[in-house]
């Protein structure tokens, strides 16, 4: 009940500074031909969505909430951050993150509510980037992107693969969010956990899989996963850094993996 007065409380102020922000007058209307100049203002909920938008040839990108937030659905919107919603072309938000939508409707800005579907799965990343570069006016730079992400993820996949434990593909087991780590190592998922925490009935149900490695979200992790089981556990990374550079993304996941896997 109190943290639910404390939501209600900071949506209040929220709104109290959108009304601010927007109270000056709506005639700033976007054009149907996109953004003047064709360089969009994007304002993102995190850098993960903010590395989709910087892959899609978006060049000016503010995020909202803070890298140091370890897990962002959780983030309380400031009136502070209310300023860029007011100023953006478009606002990038997954469905998960409940907040996103109340910054839009609360602040009546021209600003186009984009819902993006955030899986690192190379097809869905291509997929969207796609999207958002017909949606901003950059196609080209998201082509140019896409056909650089085409080179470096099969180099990062045939060396993760290279890596298999006597040549063989190990089984894993993988938490909601990861899965697309595994098709990165070519691996055949056995079992599927979370968001919620394993249950004993999981529990008995995944250690009878005998996997080798357990995939698990580091943004969302609740301690080992299969204890006991003798599998080893990988933390995967799925939010980009400050620098919205999606890459290094897959590159840490394939670091990790060969580790796990005992390669270099």
């Amino acid at each position: 009940m109190a943290r639910t007065r404390v939501r209600l409380a900071s949506l209040l102020a929220l709104s109290a500074a959108l009304a601010l922000v927007t109270g000056c007058g709506n005639g700033n209307t976007a054009s149907k031909d996109g953004p003047p100049g064709g360089k969009p203002v994007v304002v993102v909920t995190t850098t993960w969505e903010g590395a989709f938008a910087k892959a899609a040839g978006a060049e000016d990108v503010k995020v909202i909430v803070p890298q140091s937030v370890h897990h962002a659905p959780d983030y309380d919107p400031k009136p502070s951050d209310v300023a860029a919603v007011g100023k953006a072309d478009f606002v990038l938000y997954a469905p998960f993150e409940p907040y996103a939508a109340k910054i839009k409707e609360a602040a009546g800005s021209k600003a186009e509510l984009v819902e993006v579907n955030l899986d690192n799965d190379a097809d869905k990343v291509k997929a969207e980037v796609a999207r958002l570069g017909k949606l901003f006016g950059t196609e080209a730079a998201a082509a140019r992107w896409t056909a650089s992400f085409d080179t470096e993820y099969a180099k990062l996949s045939k060396d993760v693969q290279g890596s298999w434990p006597g040549g063989k593909s190990p089984a894993v087991v993988t938490q909601a969010f990861t899965g697309w780590s595994a098709r990165l190592a070519g691996a055949a998922p056995v079992g599927t956990y979370g968001p919620e925490a394993v249950t004993p009935a999981q529990l008995a149900e995944l250690s009878g899989k005998k996997p080798a490695l357990v995939l698990d979200n580091a943004h969302m992790s609740t301690g080992t996963v299969l204890p006991d089981s003798g599998a080893r556990q990988v933390e995967i990374v799925n939010y980009p850094g400050t620098d919205l550079d999606l890459l290094p993304v897959y590159r840490n996941a394939a670091a990790e993996l060969k580790k796990a896997m005992g390669g270099s």
